[in-house]
């Protein structure tokens, strides 16, 4: 039995961001709130990463056991890891040696970056390969996955042409829409669906919440963050700057929502909304504190002790708030949102 199934479950929506490799930090989150056996998922928002953690997870529910979910991330975390093998970018000796999990100054980085500014996928990547598609198909029984009814899953993309948000949900839920979701178009076509082009879910949504209010009559949200909000201090290396604008660019649209659900809130509190609007309480397990320190290149690295290290924050951060919040949700908003944007 699982630690805490013996006690009152609660119903719960979660949001997971995407982030590439760092995705193995919310494996880790997910891994341990699965163990806890105390949370009934009414909806799932993921983009990138998140969302194919999200898909994942859902086809392991998809049995009707935690258990099984657990082993599915951990059997796909495991074939990520091993993707590392073959791949061009690696880390330098000194880097290892020293437990640095940058990939700044990996020679095939350097190239990849060089290439990429100047030649477009469809230049030196005509064929579109990309192994994690094969993965994605192997790994997730997407027949079941739709024909799920215990919970909503939703996977964010951006379409290319509009600007807009895609959110792919119930009989939109292919292996095309999570590689849509996860199109980093500097590296790979955009991807079609339906007459329509796709790329990475994150420039819009990372990840949406507003599917998780309209399609689920739950209140609590749960946002695992991999990019941290806020910094220490003021990037001053090429590197630094990079990855800030990195993080700053992937949290914008999550900002502009979370101050929605602020001013929305503020307003049922006054009592100038009616019983329409749901108030919204919103939960967060943030990026490690450990995590400020990894480099956006680091988001290639998918060295299986990497991706361990990231899993063992995860769990870390998932036991912190069960052990602190857990108690409140269904009660009260455990992340405040007027601190924040006040």
């Amino acid at each position: 039995m699982a630690k805490g199934s013996w006690t009152k479950r609660k119903k719960l929506n979660l949001a997971l961001q995407g982030g590439g490799a760092h995705g193995a930090y919310t494996w880790g989150v997910l891994d341990r709130l699965l163990e806890d056996g105390r949370i009934d998922l009414t909806g799932i928002s993921g983009t990138s990463i998140g969302a194919i953690n999200a898909t994942v997870m859902a086809d392991g529910l998809c049995t009707g056991d935690h258990e099984k979910a657990r082993e599915k991330l951990a059997d796909f975390w495991e074939k990520m890891g091993r993707l590392s093998y073959t791949s061009p970018i690696q880390r330098m000796p000194w880097s290892k040696l020293t437990g640095n999990w940058t990939l700044n100054y990996s020679p095939g980085r350097m190239m990849m970056d060089a290439i990429t500014n100047v030649w477009s996928p469809y230049e030196f990547n005509p064929m579109n390969f990309n192994p994690l598609h094969d993965l994605i198909e192997s790994e997730i029984d997407f027949e079941r996955v739709r024909k799920n009814r215990e919970f909503e899953l939703f996977v964010c993309a951006t379409n290319v042409k509009t600007g807009k948000t895609k959110v792919f949900a119930g009989e939109e839920l292919t292996a095309d829409a999570v590689m849509a979701s996860s199109c980093l178009p500097e590296y790979f076509h955009a991807v079609e669906i339906d007459g329509e082009h796709y790329w990475d879910g994150g420039f819009m949504g990372n990840p949406p919440l507003f599917p998780l209010f309209y399609r689920t009559n739950c209140a609590d949200v749960l946002l695992i963050q991999i990019n941290p909000v806020e910094i220490e201090e003021v990037p001053k290396t090429a590197f630094a700057i990079h990855n800030r604008v990195n993080e700053i660019t992937f949290n914008a649209t999550l900002l502009r929502e979370l101050r929605t659900i602020e001013f929305v809130s503020r307003l049922i509190d006054e009592g100038k909304l009616g019983d329409q609007y749901m108030q919204v309480r919103m939960h967060a397990i943030p990026a490690a504190r450990e995590m400020l320190d990894l480099s956006a290149s680091s988001k290639l690295n998918l060295e299986p002790a990497f991706l361990d290290y990231l899993k063992n924050l995860g769990r870390a951060s998932a036991e912190a708030f069960l052990e602190c919040d857990f108690d409140r949700v269904g009660k009260e908003a455990t992340l405040d949102l007027r601190a924040m944007f006040s």
